[in-house]
């Protein structure tokens, strides 16, 4: 069995916003559950990143939203991704939150967001997040392809 230097267990609720190591660093927001799930793949994207893991079956997307605002404003990290399990509904939110902050802040920094579909990472860039969030957008495009 393969093992994986796994990062730090850091939550980020319980991390404060104004922390040294998140002054000027790559933030990496992930899925508590790949620590078990996608350990390899978790291993990876959060190598030379601050990593906070959240759970959106246990938190509250406001208390996200709040927490990762203040962190940008405060620490000015230099860039922020968020790493999910594809498909649930509870991750979903974790993209959901970091774009919210970014709306709330009018940050202009670099972000990824990256999903993991059974062992497989894929980054989706911010639009396919935005687009993700408005069920009508997604009614038109469907309709273009007739669905």
């Amino acid at each position: 069995m393969t093992t994986h230097k796994l990062p730090e267990l850091k939550h980020l609720l319980s991390t404060s916003v104004a922390a040294r190591e998140l002054r000027g660093s790559r933030i990496l927001i992930y899925s508590e559950c790949l620590r078990e799930e996608w350990p390899e793949v978790l291993s990876e994207v959060a190598e030379g990143r601050v990593a906070l893991s959240v759970c959106l079956e246990r938190e509250h997307i406001s208390h996200l939203t709040a927490k990762i605002s203040t962190i940008i404003v405060m620490s000015k990290p230099s860039e922020v991704a968020v790493l999910t399990v594809d498909g649930s509904p509870h991750c979903l939110q974790a993209h959901f939150a970091l774009q919210q902050a970014l709306r709330i802040t009018k940050a202009r920094l670099p972000v990824k967001h990256y999903v993991v579909e059974k062992g497989i990472l894929y980054e989706v860039g911010p639009e396919l997040v935005r687009t993700a969030r408005h069920l009508s957008e997604i009614k038109q495009l469907s309709m273009r392809r007739g669905y």
